[in-house]
């Protein structure tokens, strides 16, 4: 039986017709998943393999044609230059900043983020606040975290962290649908019951898990200038709105203006490693508020916004939560960083108050003992995981190193990519996982030398890397070893 490896084998003799050769055609799985464009991808095992082996005879159809066509060579003898994969912490304008010294490194390189196709109203609403916004990473989920804590704050009645915890999901889920906070805001002061559509949950509501049923991807490319080229960007539907939850909360209602004001503070990696994602989610938080006030706001009454930095680093982060603490906030937004979040969790259960992230995806989140007070708007890496095997998938790689930073965040989705890679056909033994320690405050330089020599001598042709800004040290790292860089 064909496998994978032999389906991507290339031969010397024609290299240059199977470079005419389309991306669908070559890896056909693709076209199983019925379109590019908010569209499932997931696809049964028996069609994806009957896509694999199709391939293969298309490739071998195409290599009978030459005249004395060669044997082909060894999967693990074939030297290639290796394509660059990307995740959501590091798909983004700023991270090509980095490059500066180095331009056109990320050239070619692709990678996957939750990311809704954003109405160019949206967009413009977001550059009216902050003109110079490099990217709208993670901007929708942020607006939604938000004006769902207020939309739950003002259904409850009241501004007590636990009883906006039990209106959360509900919101989201049955009722009359609304697409803006204003109108949402009015029926949830009339007492009806609602669902929130906004700019990232547009489809299914949240899961009793709290996070969403459904999502959005996006494949991003970074250009010759290190800046991502929107043209190529493609949006892919995932999720399933069966599992949308159907629990019915406890009644609540208008108070008419009688609750104290609602408080929601900020815990977002204003600094360290994760701070080049910062700017798009300061950016729709500010506007959120901004708007939720235009509509009368909560209680009748201002919502106050109070700022506050997660460090991408747990003492930073902790910090803030007791100084929310103290300043009387019902909800915080974040932590930015999943390892963060967990780090900070116990502090705010105790608490008793709301911690909901835009943009945590680590999958061990959806069964977190956190009595009902976390919540999100980004998807699992569940998810992340599918979408971006299939990105891989498509150029048809023989050999595949995963690296990631070791944390929840990073192990987590590197053994996501792997079990969808394997699922999906592809050889165990040509799928190689690397860890790296996260920098630190104290020691915010990676040396890793040793990983990028280990990467070289197993001669991937590519290479999927799981970080955030410090993921240019592991780059740099790969280019000054001599691996060659497919761009």
């Amino acid at each position: 039986m064909l496998t994978h490896r032999y389906v991507t084998r290339r031969y010397n003799g024609f290299r240059q017709a199977l470079s005419h050769i389309s991306a669908s055609a070559r890896y056909c799985a693709l076209d199983f998943r019925g379109g590019r464009t908010d569209t499932p991808m997931l696809v049964s095992r028996g069609a994806r393999h009957l896509a694999i082996a199709t391939c293969a005879a298309l490739v071998l159809t195409i290599a009978a044609c030459g005249k004395d066509a060669p044997p082909p060579q060894a999967a693990d003898t074939v030297a290639n230059p290796a394509r660059l994969y990307g995740t959501d912490g590091n798909m983004i304008n700023s991270f090509g900043d980095e490059f500066k010294d180095q331009a056109g490194m990320l050239a070619g390189m692709k990678g996957t983020t939750p990311l809704t196709r954003l109405s160019d109203d949206f967009k413009a609403r977001l550059k009216a606040l902050r003109p110079s916004l490099p990217d709208f990473s993670y901007a929708g989920e942020t607006y939604d975290a938000i004006v769902i804590s207020a939309l739950a704050a003002e259904q409850a009645g009241t501004n007590v962290p636990s009883e906006i915890a039990n209106q959360i999901n509900s919101v989201t889920t049955g009722g009359t649908e609304c697409t803006t906070a204003k109108a949402c805001l009015a029926l949830a002061r009339a007492g009806t019951d609602l669902q929130y559509r906004g700019v990232s949950l547009t489809r299914g509501g949240f899961t009793d898990a709290g996070e969403p049923s459904t999502a959005s991807y996006a494949t991003l490319h970074f250009d010759s200038t290190d800046k991502l080229d929107d043209a190529k960007t493609e949006y892919v539907g995932a999720g399933d709105e069966s599992a949308t939850t159907t629990k019915k909360p406890p009644s609540g209602g208008s108070t008419g203006g009688k609750q104290a004001e609602l408080k929601i503070g900020g815990l977002l990696p204003e600094t360290g490693d994760l701070a080049i994602a910062y700017p798009p989610m300061e950016a729709a938080a500010a506007l959120a508020i901004k708007e939720i006030n235009a509509a009368g706001g909560v209680f009748d009454k201002d919502v106050t916004w109070v700022p506050g930095d997660d460090g991408t680093n747990p003492d930073v982060a902790k910090a803030t939560v007791d100084n929310h603490i103290n300043a009387g906030v019902s909800v915080i937004i974040g932590a930015g960083a999943s390892s963060i979040s967990r780090a900070v969790l116990p502090a705010v259960v105790k608490a008793g108050l709301v911690l909901f992230s835009p943009c945590n995806t680590d999958a061990g989140l959806s069964t977190v003992d956190d009595k009902g007070l976390y919540f999100r708007t980004a998807p699992s890496d569940i998810l992340q995981g599918r979408a971006l095997a299939d990105v891989i998938l498509r150029d048809g790689p023989h050999k595949i190193t995963i690296v990631a930073r070791n944390d929840s965040y990073g192990t987590g989705l590197q053994g996501n990519v792997k079990s969808e890679l394997e699922r999906a056909g592809f050889p165990v033994d040509m799928i190689q996982t690397v860890t790296y320690e996260p920098p630190t405050p104290a020691a915010p330089d990676i040396d890793f030398t040793a990983g990028a020599n280990q990467i070289k001598s197993g001669g991937p042709d590519g290479v999927l890397v799981i970080g955030f800004g410090e993921s240019a040290q592991i780059i740099k790292a790969l280019d000054k070893a001599g691996m060659e860089i497919r761009h």
